[in-house]
């Protein structure tokens, strides 16, 4: 079956390649993916599957139902939504839309989950069970993200998943590797809002103010000194300050700085005791200094956690189907966030990367994920769909 599967791979791969670039040419933004849900829904719908569109917003949902008899249901699921970034790449198909890129490779993701449909599709036959394919969209939407709308609208449901797989290109490894690991994947994402108040004043008399400026420069410090002192030295933890703004003018004591951030987490006991930590610091500071600092903390995506199971049956299906070198067991998780870790947290889920940087190309002249210049290679493509599509043939026929 590996055989057809790569066969089958290979006879849809130009499409591939055409769906991904023609979505990249037309990207768009969380909440905004028509053109790419419409071209899902067509694409589906041309296969003879069972079609749903505007699940969760735009979400898109194709049912297919296997002839070889009753069984379980696997769903496979790609993200859609571009990012607010003007492209740097020099592509010939680059985006056509002003300050709007597919950088994360979401339009990869579609067009090789609409590639493993065509696959599975000319298998279904012999197929025992059914494969739900999950077009999501607004993954960049922390804290909210549009896993939850689908789920509430019941993608999981009618009929029942039993598991779920997912991909994500990734170009710290070469071309083709698929890397996971059991339990926590990628980690928690939360957000972080702090007003730091103090009081005005003319900058040739300080003493006569609170300085807002000096006691954020000082929150922020602390907060480094936070995860450094108060979180174990084994357990992970990132507090990013992303922004900062305050002030009116050169020579004017600040009354007020806005700050806005980031934390990132593995351990739910972790990513519990961090509001209370920052908000002691982030006070304490403030207090200590004359003013005062308001922390608004908001919890996003959870982390994404592998179930041991189907990690064990997706390295088994990889290395049988796609050689025994391009799977790559990950040591340590990654913090960066994703929203598929709200489907992980419904049923057994797992998510892995597809390496994505070119044969001889070394990992600091890669472009990473979020950059203006990112360009995934297009090689990993027949891999992405490969992938998908065993790991879907193997859960429901093993």
């Amino acid at each position: 079956m590996y055989e057809e599967i790569r066969e089958l791979a290979h006879k849809y791969g130009g499409r591939v390649v055409e769906w991904r670039r023609r979505i990249h040419r037309q990207p768009e933004l969380s909440r905004q993916e028509e053109r790419t849900s419409a071209l899902a829904a067509e694409v589906l719908s041309g296969l003879g599957l069972e079609v749903r569109s505007r699940v969760g917003g735009h979400g898109v949902v194709g049912l297919l139902r296997g002839g070889g008899g009753d069984g379980r249901t696997v769903a496979l699921r790609a993200d859609m939504d571009a990012l607010p970034m003007r492209e740097e790449t020099g592509l010939p198909y680059a985006s056509e839309v002003d300050g709007v890129m597919h950088a994360c490779g979401h339009d990869t993701h579609t067009a090789m989950l609409l590639g493993a449909a065509c696959v599975l599709s000319e298998l279904r036959d012999g197929l025992r069970g059914n494969v739900k394919f999950i077009f999501q969209p607004a993954e960049e939407l922390n804290p909210t993200g549009g896993a939850p709308g689908m789920i509430a609208d019941g993608v999981l449901e009618d009929p029942h998943v039993d598991a779920l797989f997912a991909l994500h290109v990734w170009p710290g490894y070469e071309t083709g590797r698929i890397v996971a690991r059991a339990g926590p994947q990628m980690g928690a994402s939360d957000r972080i809002y702090l007003t730091v108040e103090g009081k005005t004043a003319h900058g040739s008399a300080p003493h006569q103010g609170v300085d807002a400026i000096v006691i954020a420069a000082q929150v922020v410090s602390g907060l480094q000194t936070l995860v450094s002192r108060t979180v174990a030295p084994l357990d992970s933890a990132v507090v990013t300050i992303g922004t900062i703004r305050g002030g009116y003018r050169y020579n004017v004591i600040a009354d007020r700085v806005e700050l806005e951030g980031t934390v990132r987490t593995l351990a739910p006991d972790t990513q519990g005791a961090l509001p209370g930590l920052i908000e002691r610091t982030a006070q304490g500071i403030a207090r200590a200094l004359g003013g005062d600092c308001k922390v608004t903390y908001v919890k996003g995506y959870p982390p994404t956690v592998n179930d041991p199971e189907l990690f064990r049956l997706a390295a088994r299906t990889v290395r049988a189907s796609l050689g025994e070198e391009t799977m790559v067991e990950l040591e340590k998780p990654d913090l960066g966030g994703e929203d598929f870790s709200f489907f992980a947290r419904e049923r057994p889920a797992l998510m892995a990367w597809l390496g994505c940087r070119p044969a001889g190309t070394p990992p600091e002249a890669m472009a990473v994920l979020h950059n203006t210049r990112f360009t995934p290679d297009e090689g990993c493509f027949p891999c992405g769909v490969r992938f998908f599509a065993s790991c879907a043939w193997d859960f429901l026929m093993g």
